[in-house]
């Protein structure tokens, strides 16, 4: 039985020769009161919002590890909606389609076969790096970004040694790439530890998920051809530093201070170089910052979304 958020239902899409999977918030907005017309109101206020589109990471992710906590906060506002990745979750009948540019054009084939207006894209780890490639590539699709922990943000991984090494790794062919996988998720909880500050923050749903995703067979093969189109022998391919300031939609970047697999470094960068981005650097969180420090994260997007809906006058 696969995990369904809180206030989530699971629906599914033909696209692209694949079933894809799509997590969508209910419709129904909070209930008022007291007996006014203040559901016709609140319906009205949640259709003039930005829908909020969600992008989940690479490894052994999917829709429902990464925004477990995001549909029952934000559905009765906005439409939410999240959609597995080639390779990953529930999609099926598609191949994994590559790097971040390929990736971004497939949210952006499932964002029009939805006829989604321009959203707020929310991305986390490698969704954040596909989020940034659709709001280059798509910027009709995007009226702002949420990054956790973005990837595609740095020059070099750590230093040239590990680049040569990560890059190395990356090449193996897929007849030692499976297995090796195979057994390396196998304790994929131990090495969670190395990826969060605290696992303990975490929900133990999200964690059987986690450990249900990685058990699914080609489980992080999708991850491993990213890794190969974004790792270069000496520099990152996707490093977007020399191009990301032509982004100037409204930017929230959320990053863990002692996230052990992207450097902050990189979203501290980004957010300078962009000329509407705020950072939010999180103390004692990790890589998974939107669970590891849910209150402060949700806290930050909502004050982030009313700074959106009152440019658009969405609540006029």
């Amino acid at each position: 039985m696969s995990l369904l958020p809180p206030e989530s239902t699971e629906t599914f899409i033909n696209l692209d020769g694949g079933r894809i999977r799509v997590l969508r918030s209910a419709t129904q907005p909070a209930a008022p009161s007291a007996a006014t017309d203040a559901p016709a109101v609140e319906c009205e206020q949640r259709a003039t919002r930005p829908p909020l589109l969600l992008i989940h990471g690479g490894g052994t992710d999917n829709s429902a590890i990464s925004w477990y906590e995001v549909f029952s906060a934000f559905g009765p506002e906005r439409e939410v909606i999240a959609v597995d990745l080639p390779g990953f979750g529930r999609t099926t009948g598609i191949e994994p389609v590559g790097g971040a540019p390929e990736l971004a054009e497939f949210v952006a084939r499932v964002a029009r076969k939805l006829a989604m207006p321009p959203a707020v894209v929310m991305g986390v780890s490698m969704g954040g790096d596909v989020a940034l490639n659709l709001a280059l590539r798509h910027p009709d699709l995007v009226e702002a970004l949420v990054l956790i922990a973005p990837g595609g943000l740095i020059p070099v991984f750590r230093n040239r040694a590990t680049q040569l090494s990560a890059w190395l790794a990356a090449q193996l062919p897929d007849m030692l790439l499976v297995p090796l996988t195979r057994v390396a998720n196998r304790y994929v909880e131990t090495a969670l530890k190395a990826v969060v500050k605290d696992p303990d923050t975490l929900p133990r749903e999200v964690l059987d998920e986690f450990v249900r995703e990685a058990r699914r067979p080609r489980a992080g093969i999708a991850y491993s051809r990213y890794n190969q189109a974004s790792i270069g022998p000496w520099s990152m391919r996707n490093n977007l530093q020399p191009v990301v300031g032509r982004v100037d939609v409204p930017t929230l970047f959320f990053h863990g201070q002692d996230d052990p697999l992207v450097n902050p470094e990189g979203s501290r960068l980004a957010s300078e170089l962009m000329p509407n981005a705020l950072l939010v650097l999180v103390p004692d969180c990790g890589h998974w910052a939107q669970l590891e420090a849910r209150d402060r994260f949700l806290t930050e997007v909502r004050n982030f979304l009313a700074d959106v809906d009152d440019s658009l006058g969405s609540d006029s």
